[in-house]
């Protein structure tokens, strides 16, 4: 049955000039990444990246690594929404940086807006490059896709039909690196798991990282 692999970006840099480069850790996260992805011998169909630098970057390596020659298409579809947008537009002053970002996420998705930026507008967005992707898989193919919590928690919510709440849930335990797995045959894409990422644990627990 093909499969679609969701796959998180590696450890960014949240304390350099620029969030958006992988940082020493994350480059580790997406080696192993990529020797898991040997390990499993797939057959690989689709590979496709959000535009972001840091997605892109998990991409080449962990490609490289697992000795696949594929230049992933680029799709914004698959990009994260702007945490640091929602912080400013939702402010809460007190709290750990992921309490307020739950709070933003919560007050980002109780709202009716639709445009560019709104929730509606990325879950739709995430649902569309989803579905792009199952339609082109082929007879035992999997495609393997490298993007960001918050799409992984919106696509995954989704499949399971739960409330915007079950959406903040799974985007705030994604860890960089995982693998979310999805299955797609005549009753539709299923979630058959979701944030595996026991290829990073024998490497020690400053490989389980969150941003």
């Amino acid at each position: 049955m093909p499969t679609i692999y969701l796959i998180r970006h590696g450890k960014a840099s949240p304390e350099a000039a620029d969030y958006d480069e992988l940082s020493p850790t994350g480059y580790e996260q997406a080696r192993l990444l990529g020797a898991e992805l040997k390990r499993r011998e797939l057959n690989v169909g689709p590979v496709v990246s959000g535009s972001l630098r840091r997605q892109r970057q998990t991409a080449v390596t962990a490609l490289a690594e697992a000795g696949i020659d594929v230049e992933p298409a680029v799709d914004e579809r698959w990009n994260e929404y702007d945490h640091l947008h929602l912080l400013g537009r939702y402010p809460v002053e007190t709290g750990s940086l992921q309490e307020r970002l739950d709070a933003s996420l919560t007050s980002w998705t109780g709202t009716d807006d639709t445009a560019e930026g709104s929730w509606t507008s990325f879950r739709t967005g995430v649902r569309s490059a989803l579905g792009a992707v199952a339609t082109s898989l082929g007879k035992g193919q999997t495609a393997l896709v490298f993007t960001s919590a918050g799409v992984i928690g919106a696509a995954c919510s989704t499949l399971l039909g739960t409330p915007t709440s079950g959406f903040i849930a799974m985007n705030r335990v994604v860890v960089n690196g995982s693998v979310s797995k999805l299955v797609h045959g005549r009753g539709g894409t299923q979630l058959l798991s979701f944030n595996d990422h026991a290829h990073l644990e024998h490497g020690g627990p400053e490989l389980m990282t969150y941003r």
